[in-house]
């Protein structure tokens, strides 16, 4: 069965279970009305005619709070099977490429200055991040943000690429993980947790949390002994007053444990159902066995051990119930649960980090292995350490609707470095290079890529497709180009460099622009780089001439067919022969 039908057949049961729990929540509903008219007969009949006894009351009580026990459960499982339809929504939505807008576009990591991201669609809407991340914390996001801005290894991508191989067909955990809680998205920031789960102690006695609730017995005790048994009013005042002192003692302390926790209640408790249920799953690969060894924390498990603190986080906050708030200064309640917090954060606090970085790539793995399981014709490439290459054939664009896309292949070698790319506006040169760009994005990140057989070693990426100018700044789009060109350039001296120019320099002069570009790709053929670069000057093309048979001039055609541009966005050897400026511009009306 192929995805879209497995996923269509998951769906319609998911559906029907939405309507069972709705047919199940109305008859309830109504049941729970039945009971409430029923104590109010049976309490008529005790308190007027005095028909029965007044312990009958109790049984419509009883089965009233076992309605309402029931109903919640059964509301708690309808909203998990309207998720579940949601993820399957979703799925679809992806194999049918109308997924632009409904996921998260990773906003958070946009970076301008960084050499592809922007360029690339890497994050923002309808980005490869949106398509991809299946998320739910946020370090499962800045994991997989990371793989996407920066190659792996080739150790590391054959480790992923494995891990995500044994992890495709396992619709079931990704369905889990993408249920579990409400249909929220967690926002407590990992590397805030790192540093609150390895902070210097702020209570060095623990004689302290034996004394906090034997005081708050005690205050207890005398005003139970007071307004209960007419006892002695000195023995509170006495024990109200050590245990005030006693707070007041350690409240600047206490402050600062209760701040620190007062929000992440929620966050941490997706990520402690996150972690029980990756703590079920057993792995064949030895990358995921390794992720797995790590939940197995000094016989701990990591889901029960955040589970407790989400309970004392809990209990902690229900000092701020209205009835209750008079009452919890007697009982020094946020002094006892500011103890209990800051016991656990000294016992488990230094584990959290390896929790973290366990289950954000544990999420990363999933997001990919969903990808790679919703396009079973996308490929896993070959990844090779001992040369410069980049061999892919039938390359697509993996953010493109697949029925849109026109396959291209091209191979770039130490003895090919450049191909310079001419062709008419909107025939299909910038596209090229962003399909080249992203496919190199999923690869070195480990992902299959959208092309028939890819062939690649670790290459950084440079491109200055969304150079733009800046006003708050105060430079030009081509000092902003330049400057793009000069990192890219500077990064030829760590590793080897595959950059993507698209109308490179257009932002000056044609003089300026001819001397410039020549002298910026020398210099980068110069430093065992490999690329593309488009143009729309003819003059520069000359450049793949002189540098021959380093470089190789390419080109896409068009033609006007019925008073209107028609273009097969095949890529073809040599130069491109005409151009398609002043066609375009009578074809809108201009008159040229």
């Amino acid at each position: 069965m192929n995805p879209s039908e497995e996923y269509h057949k998951r769906l319609k049961v998911r559906a029907e279970r939405v309507e069972h729990y709705k047919k199940l929540d109305h008859l309830i509903g109504n049941a729970r009305l039945g009971v409430g008219l029923v104590f109010f007969a049976v309490v008529w009949a005790t308190i007027g005619p005095g028909l029965i006894s007044g312990w009958w009351v109790l049984m419509p009580i009883v089965a009233f709070v076992i309605l309402v026990a029931r109903h919640e459960h059964v509301r708690a499982l309808g909203r998990r099977a309207k998720r579940s339809v949601l993820f399957y929504e979703r799925g679809l939505a992806r194999i049918e490429d109308r997924w632009i807008g409904t996921g998260d576009p990773g906003r958070a990591f946009f970076d301008e200055t960084h050499l592809y991201a922007v360029d690339l669609d890497i994050f923002g809407k309808g980005s490869l991040f949106e398509l991809l991340s299946a998320a739910r914390t946020r370090s499962g996001e800045e994991t997989l943000a990371g793989w996407l801005k920066a190659p792996a290894s080739a150790s590391e991508i054959e480790q992923r690429q494995r891990a995500i191989d044994e992890l495709r067909q396992n619709i079931d955990l990704r369905e889990d993980l993408a249920v579990l809680g409400e249909d929220v998205r967690a926002a407590i920031h990992p590397d805030w947790l790192r540093r609150w789960g390895t902070a210097p102690p702020v209570f060095t006695s623990t004689e302290a949390r034996i004394i906090a609730p034997i005081l708050s017995f005690l205050i207890l005790a005398s005003l139970v002994n007071y307004f209960g048994f007419d006892g002695n009013g000195w023995f509170v005042v006495a024990a109200c007053s050590v245990g005030g002192a006693f707070g007041l003692h350690f409240r600047k302390r206490v402050r600062e444990v209760t701040d620190a926790v007062a929000d992440p209640a929620k966050d941490l408790q997706i990520l402690s159902l996150l972690l029980e249920r990756l703590e079920r799953e057993q792995w064949q690969c030895e990358r995921l066995r390794s992720l797995r060894a790590v939940f197995d924390t000094e016989g701990r498990s990591p889901s029960k051990e955040i589970r407790k603190l989400v309970v004392l986080i809990e209990w902690l906050n229900s000092r701020l119930n209205p009835l209750f708030a008079a009452i919890a200064p007697l009982l020094l309640w946020a002094t006892q649960f500011a103890f209990a917090i800051e016991a656990w954060r000294l016992r488990c606090g230094p584990h959290v980090s390896a929790w973290l970085d366990a289950a954000g790539e544990f999420e990363a793995f999933c997001s990919i292995a969903a990808y790679a399981y919703e396009h079973p014709q996308d490929r896993f490439p070959e990844v090779i350490e001992d040369e410069t290459v980049f061999d892919g054939e039938d390359l697509r664009h993996p953010l493109l609707p697949a029925a849109k896309c026109v396959p291209n292949s091209l191979t770039l070698t130490r003895d090919r470095q450049l191909l310079i790319i001419s062709g008419s506006n909107m025939s299909g040169k910038s596209t090229l290079l962003r399909t080249v760009g992203v496919n190199i994005v999923l690869a070195l990140a480990g992902a299959p890529v959208r092309a028939k057989h890819m062939r690649l070693s670790i290459l950084a990426l440079g491109a200055t497709m969304r150079v733009q100018d800046s006003l708050q700044a105060g430079t030009s789009r081509f000092y902003a180009e330049i400057q793009r060109l000069r990192d890219i350039m500077e990064l030829t001296k760590k590793r080897p460099v595959l950059f993507l120019l698209d109308e490179i320099l257009h932002g000056t002069n044609s003089h300026d622009r001819a001397v410039g570009a020549e002298a910026v790709i020398r210099g980068l053929i110069a430093r065992g780089a490999i690329g593309l670069v488009t143009t729309h000057d003819l003059a520069l093309a000359v450049l793949a001439d002189k540098l021959a048979p380093k470089a190789a001039n390419f080109h896409f055609q068009d033609h006007l067919e019925d008073g209107r541009m028609v273009f097969d966005y095949r890529l073809r050897p040599g130069v491109v022969e005409k151009s398609n400026a002043l066609a375009l511009m009578r074809a809108i009306g201009l008159e040229v």
